[in-house]
């Protein structure tokens, strides 16, 4: 029974048993998660740490049932990778968009040391490397608003001062 509820978990109900894709598919599950989450730190953080916690014990079971290390049925990991990446910034659809890229890029291309993590022991491992490849997505949609915050206040410049630069123009 326990080896099931385990299953069910590691493969996001199921999700992960999708023949194409199962980890960007995960990651929706995530962004789904996400989108019904308070906002509140409280909230965010237990799901963060219950998702971590009991991921790591159902990808575990899920390694050994299937017999080999980090199965691609197991995407508890971008369920969790969703919710670190987008904790606790107040972004709508297109940045929780936006998140969703930044993430599946950062897991797809592991950048150090989250290639590191993923040689831990069992299910801690597939965890914890998604975990990371999310720090790394969340800390770049957070530059990716200010860069926006940035570039708008430039523009919104550039057009209050257009007017004074066509009447200087004219004269």
């Amino acid at each position: 029974m326990s080896n099931r509820i385990a299953l069910a978990v590691a493969t996001a109900l199921g999700v992960g048993y999708v023949p194409v894709a199962p980890g960007t598919f995960g990651s929706l599950v995530g962004l789904a998660l996400w989108a019904v989450l308070p906002a509140s730190l409280a909230a965010q953080a237990v799901a963060i740490g219950a998702v971590f916690v009991v991921g790591s014990w159902s990808a575990g079971v899920a390694e050994r049932h299937f017999s080999r290390t980090d199965p691609s049925y197991v995407v508890i990991d971008e369920v969790l990778g969703m919710l670190m990446t987008l904790a606790l910034i107040p972004v709508q659809w297109p940045g929780a968009i936006l998140g969703f890229l930044l993430f599946r890029a950062a897991d797809v291309v592991k950048p150090f040391p989250a290639n590191r993590l993923e040689r831990l022991p069992g299910g801690l491992g597939i965890m914890a490397d998604d975990a990371m490849a999310a720090i790394y997505a969340h800390l770049a949609l957070r530059a990716c608003i200010w860069a926006s915050g940035r570039f708008l206040t430039w523009s919104l410049i550039v057009q209050l001062t257009e007017p004074f630069h066509q009447l200087n123009a004219i004269t």
